[in-house]
């Protein structure tokens, strides 16, 4: 025995329980047996060994056998523990089991305020089955809210289903991209010292059967590797622009009372609509329609004019400016503007009429493009 074990005056056997390597059932150490393995069920977590578990639960439920334990264990339930701390084990589990159950998203709220309160009101029973508060009521509550929102339960799992597949799907995308693209290199890599052997062969061969200047033959056999090397890229690049693998509930209030605020009633979605780049605002111009042409000597002039057309001007923008100058004053009449001055008090006639402008629907013709 060592000394650290001498002193805290723990026996061999206490210090093997103390550890967990001794089942509670048969008391077999894994000292004596070091592939024991230790299986938990999720009824109890009490832990005992595999040979355990075969020799009690093989012909079917039976009482846990651990003293003080009245629940009813089967043996299908029983697995492996993840967590060396069984109070960690218990916790991931009853938190899985409430995501499954409680797996609304923020998009089924009207406001971020109502998806906190519904986060919290999950904690909190989290919280109760985790430290033993309340759990027949709560487990009540939860089983009654569970059935009520079956239907959107079932419809939220095959949301987050076909987003892990979809996820899975694009990963895999991706994962044999970086394979056909490495592959793609390894062979223009392959190619391109296949043909620098050709050239210096060829080289060879050319100096060795004519008197031709040595830098001019080896300069015309560079250019045309090149040549072959850039016709070869420009295929791969047009293939791979051609690889198909580059372009990529209702409110759940009933009788359980558990009531959640703020939930949106579900909605299939509308198809989308035709992308609209002005908002519904139109452009075209009501009092004058620009001309391709104007029969006119200066603008005429002004077309050929590098001076005008050297900075990239458009002497039809000239003429789209002067047009709504000169019908820019269409729609303002004076004569009313002076009878309302001397109503006195009274407001003017163009400030009622942007007063009843502005509860209306704005307008939407643009005269101005600038």
């Amino acid at each position: 025995m060592s000394r650290a074990a001498q002193r805290s005056g723990a026996t061999p056997s206490k210090r093997l329980a103390e550890d967990g390597d001794i089942c509670p059932v048969c008391k077999s150490s894994r000292y004596l047996n070091p592939n024991m393995r230790f299986l938990v069920n999720p009824e109890c977590y009490h832990k005992m060994c595999e040979s355990c578990v075969d020799r009690i639960f093989s012909h079917g439920p039976a009482p846990c056998p651990i003293a003080g334990c009245r629940r009813t264990l089967r043996k299908a339930k029983f697995r492996k523990q993840t967590f060396e701390d069984i109070q960690v084990e218990r916790e991931v589990d009853i938190r899985r089991r409430m995501a499954k159950t409680f797996n609304r998203r923020e998009d089924d709220f009207v406001s971020l305020l109502d998806y906190n309160d519904y986060l919290e009101k999950v904690e909190n029973f989290t919280w109760n089955l985790i430290n033993g508060v309340d759990i027949e009521e709560t487990e009540k509550t939860i089983a009654a809210y569970a059935e009520e929102n079956r239907r959107e339960i079932s419809r939220n799992e095959s949301v987050a289903a076909q987003e892990a597949q979809s996820r899975k799907a694009r990963a895999a995308e991706e994962l044999e991209l970086i394979r056909l693209r490495r592959e793609d290199a390894r062979r223009e890599d392959e190619l391109e010292r296949r043909e620098k052997a050709d050239m210096r062969r060829g080289i060879i061969n050319k100096l060795a059967t004519t008197d031709g200047d040595a830098a001019s033959i080896a300069r015309e056999g560079q250019r045309v590797v090149l040549k072959k090397s850039l016709a070869r890229r420009a295929a791969i690049d047009k293939q791979r622009d051609n690889d198909p693998f580059a372009a990529s509930t209702e409110n759940g209030e009933a009788s359980s009372g558990l009531i959640f605020k703020g939930l949106k009633k579900w909605v299939p979605p509308a198809p989308e609509k035709p992308y609209d780049p002005f908002g519904g605002w139109s452009v075209e111009n009501e009092y004058f329609v620009l001309q391709d042409h104007y029969d006119w000597d200066w603008l005429s002039q002004a077309q050929t004019d590098i001076r005008h057309t050297a900075g990239g001007y458009d002497v039809n923008d000239y003429c789209a400016r002067a047009l709504c100058e000169a019908f820019s004053g269409f729609g303002v009449f004076i004569e009313d503007e002076v009878a309302g001055r001397n109503v006195g008090s009274a407001p003017s006639i163009a400030t009622a009429a942007a007063a009843v402008t502005g509860s209306e629907k704005p307008d939407v013709n643009m005269d101005d493009i600038f």
